[in-house]
């Protein structure tokens, strides 16, 4: 009767099943008769490679703390579902002629498996799946309110078009001109899309994080995302060459914004965005052609290959000038693709002298570059025609400005700038609006229509859903349409009320769009009459942990930040904010192998010799290394085979003991088989291996003072370190127990059912069969958390360090209560200590309460 997970945990996953054991109840009444707790996992995209084991990681913390919680008297709500519209699935489908939606459900059954074999509480009956039409026709009418706010509006914009996938893309999408996902590369367009205006909320974005309990660094990618700054809008008058007879010419302006307004002066040429509305009014006709043709070029380009990867400044000189109006000086008007439309005015006044692009420009364009701002101590670094000095400092060749700081010179000019009329004050974000079409068929349709007579209208909420129809085809159209532009004409046209003909959109919506409220639709997962019911929504909200990969930190937080804060003004959610805490765990990566060619070996091809590694058959050393999970990799870990080798519970267990769970982690299966080794320990305290019976050293006594002892601290740490989610600290207590016991003659069985309750939440499965086995009542899951006794949880005795000059030589054993006087004496009284004083005496003798005792000879 060996420890045998196999056996074990089946059994009890069949029981939990049965019992409903983490149904949570729906009912109001029942529900305020305790405190509540909502736990929640970012939910997963069902790919179709399934889980690997660094997918479960944040899933088992979760799963812990909800336990903890359920057995410390709260209601628990722990759900699981599926982010399950999206593109993969859609590709999939185009490979293997297979609708989109059977791929999913093979892929969500299959992670669904992979999940409940490994033990965790969820309430499966409040299962949500983002794809089915029943939960979103709730997607469709959030983006009804939306629409309704005049949060959502239909533009012609540029934006990032993927020729081998047919659709669009977002912005944090593309990544070095090519798709994060697939490396597809990506040219810039110009269509008709859906936007949001989540600027609109980004002030409320910024301020409102201060009250979440986040890690700091999220928080800060957050704000700098928003990206929020102080400044001015000045206008400059334009001076147009004589042959400009453009109509709309004369009496020129336009206006930029800048956050240094105090370098003004130092302003020694404008450039104007390619797609600014006045290049081609202020061009001169001999400069026409030049410019025509950089504006196409550089339409092509997106906007990380304009800024961020552009290695030169580039850029054509329009024949117009542009007055200073700090100066009154003219200063010519360039068209440069550095500056881009959607950030402030599309327009910039050009400081060369206090900013690298625009000092890098005006060196490749020679144009001047002038010191306005010196610093505040000491010479410039490099000639200001060299670097450009772009730290605060104090205004000079600035007039008025002259001898002001940096901080100084900035309000005094904003000032003058609004007395004198050349603008006005302004706070900028660098947040755009959110491109919400893709050009897909396997995503939300959008309840929307266009009429034949050019209007746009928003569809009645009783027409919802607007379903995805049947199509032959998952690409777009010959003639460029998307995919949903291959539908009949029964679902493409529609009737009005009124009589008239409409075509539907055919744009779909993107993935996050589902991923943005699906934690509202768990409060009531079975409503048909809505989304959520309000008095559940008000018991339940906010959630109050959620855990999931930092890669989700801007976009995904963001989104649905903007989504709930939106709800939170049309009064249909409780709170400004969707989730208290957020914890992200770190990444579990692998080892892999390379040979000099850069081959990948897969595991069984390896053999270990001496701390090296070798191909099994050539002999040939390979490089091992630590890397991310991959296929290619050949390093993925299935956590299939390693519940089939050591069990649930080991995995569970391994996955939260291998180091703090926010830090990156190497995956090594030695740690899974001591963790297993530990688990069969706390087996054979309470398990005869050889009859299958009670323990004969499993009494109904009470065990010795010292084990009483190491229970209670054990159920302190575990629990305290458990809220801290400092989970392999409160494993490590527990096997500091188990190593207690192993060495004991005899172990009551109060005492090993108070650390059965203890493993309960780790490893559930074992902790159940322990708690039959005991004679507990009922399912040990089911159980309140056992108290501890603080008097027990204090030692009689500690050991204290002791030092001579500074370093340490010896260790003393003295009272818990001990005062200074007696640890000074116990100290000075060790042979090992007056060895190492040699025969000296003692000119100072300092105590460190509970740490050491330093004497000085």
């Amino acid at each position: 009767m060996r420890y045998d997970p196999n056996s074990i945990e089946p059994k009890w996953q069949a029981a939990w099943d049965e019992a409903k054991a983490f149904k949570t109840p729906t009912d109001l009444a029942t529900l305020k008769t305790r405190p509540k707790f909502y736990v929640l996992d970012m939910f997963p995209y069902p790919s179709g490679a399934g889980l690997h084991v660094g997918h479960p990681e944040g899933y088992t913390a979760t799963d812990v703390v909800a336990r903890l919680k359920r057995m410390l008297g709260f209601w628990v709500l722990h759900p699981m579902g599926w982010d399950a519209f999206g593109l993969p699935a859609e590709r999939a489908a185009v490979r293997e002629g297979i609708h989109p939606a059977v791929i999913t459900k093979r892929n969500v059954d299959n992670f669904r498996r992979q999940i409940k074999r490994l033990g965790f509480s969820y309430d499966w009956d409040r299962e949500v799946d983002t794809s089915s039409p029943d939960y979103y026709r709730h997607t469709q009418w959030i983006f009804l309110q939306l629409y309704h706010k005049g949060l959502a509006y239909l533009a012609e914009v540029p934006v990032n078009w993927c020729p081998a996938l047919g659709t669009v893309l977002a912005n944090e999408e593309v990544k070095d001109g090519k798709y994060v996902e697939t490396g597809d590369p990506v040219e810039r367009r110009t269509m008709k899309q859906w936007m949001l205006k989540i600027p609109v909320y980004a002030q409320r974005l910024i301020d409102d994080l201060d009250g979440l309990d986040w890690p700091e660094g999220v928080k800060e990618m957050q704000r700098n995302w928003i990206g929020r700054s102080e400044g001015a809008e000045i206008d400059f008058r334009v001076v147009l060459a004589h042959d400009v007879k453009h109509p709309s010419a004369q009496d020129t302006k336009f206006r930029v914004f800048t956050t240094r307004p105090d370098t003004l002066f130092g302003a020694s040429y404008c450039v104007l965005a390619p797609e600014h509305p006045l290049v081609d009014v202020i061009t001169a006709p001999s400069h026409k052609g030049a410019v025509d043709a950089y504006v196409s070029a550089a339409k092509q380009k997106t906007d990380l290959a304009r800024t961020d990867l552009a290695k030169e400044k580039t850029g054509v000189f329009t024949g117009a000038y542009a007055i200073n109006p700090a100066t009154e000086q003219k200063i010519p008007i360039w068209v440069a693709d550095y500056v881009l439309s959607t950030y402030g005015t599309g327009a910039i006044m050009a400081v060369p002298g206090h900013d690298e692009r625009d000092h890098e420009f005006a060196r490749a364009m020679k144009l001047p570059i002038v010191q306005v701002v010196r610093p505040a101590e000491g010479e410039l670094a490099a000639p200001i025609g060299d670097a450009a000095f772009v730290d605060d400092g104090i205004a000079c060749n600035s007039g008025f400005l002259d001898a002001l700081t940096t901080a100084e010179a900035k309000k005094r000019m904003i000032d003058h700038v609004e007395n004198v009329g050349w603008g006005s004050r302004r706070v900028q974000f660098k947040l755009r609006d959110w491109l919400f079409s893709r050009q897909r068929y396997w995503g939300e349709p959008f309840p929307i229509v266009h009429t034949d007579d050019g209007e746009i209208v928003a569809l009645a909420e009783d027409q919802l859903p607007v379903t995805l129809p049947a199509v032959d085809e998952y690409k777009p159209t010959g003639d460029g349409k998307p995919p949903l532009g291959r539908a009949s004409p029964d679902w493409g046209r529609v009737k009005l009320p009124d009589g008239r003909m409409a075509t539907r959109e055919l744009n779909t919506m993107p993935q996050w769009a589902g991923s943005c409220w699906y934690y509202l639709r768990y409060l009531d997962a079975h409503n048909t009459a809505r989304a959520w019911d309000a008095d559940l929504e008000k018991y339940w909200m906010p959630v109050d942990l959620y855990v999931g990969g930092v890669e989700h930190a801007v976009l995904h937080l963001l989104y649905a930040r903007f989504w709930h804060k939106v709800l939170f003004d049309c009064g249909l959610v409780s709170s400004k904010e969707p989730f208290h805490k957020l914890f992200n765990q770190g990444m579990i990566l692998a080892y892999s192998y390379q040979d000099a060619k850069g081959k990948y070996y897969g595991h069984d091809d390896v053999e270990e010799k001496d701390g090296k590694a070798y191909a099994k058959g050539s002999g040939e050393e390979l490089k091992s290394q630590i890397e991310k999970m991959s296929k290619s990799k050949y390093n993925v870990v299935n956590p299939d085979d390693v519940i089939r080798d050591y069990g649930a519970d080991a995995l569970r267990l391994y996955e939260l003991f291998m180091g703090p769970l926010e830090q990156v982690k190497p995956w090594q299966m030695a740690g899974v088989e001591g963790v297993s080794r530990f688990l069969a320990r706390a087996w054979r305290l309470v398990v005869d291996e050889e009859t299958g019976a009670l323990s004969a050293r499993v009494t109904a006594g009470h065990s010795a003072p010292d084990l009483e002892k190491a229970l209670h601290k054990t159920l302190k740490k575990v629990r305290e370190d458990t809220e801290a989610m400092r989970f392999n600290t409160a494993i490590s207590q527990m096997m500091t127990f188990v190593n207690e016991c192993t060495q004991a003659k005899e172990l009551s069985r109060d005492l090993l059912k108070g650390f059965t309750l203890a493993l309960s939440p780790y490893a559930p499965h074992l902790a159940e069969e322990l708690w039959q086995r005991l004679g507990g009542q009922g399912l040990a899951c089911q159980q309140a958390w056992p108290a501890h006794d603080e008097r027990l949880c204090v030692d009689d005795s500690m050991t204290l360090g002791v030092q001579v000059n500074g370093k340490r030589r010896d260790e003393i054993t003295v009272p818990a209560d001990v005062d200074d006087d007696a640890c000074k004496a116990a100290a000075l009284a060790s042979p090992t200590v007056q060895k190492f004083m040699e025969g000296k005496p003692a000119k100072k003798v300092i105590v460190v309460k509970g740490r050491l005792v330093n004497i000085v000879v």
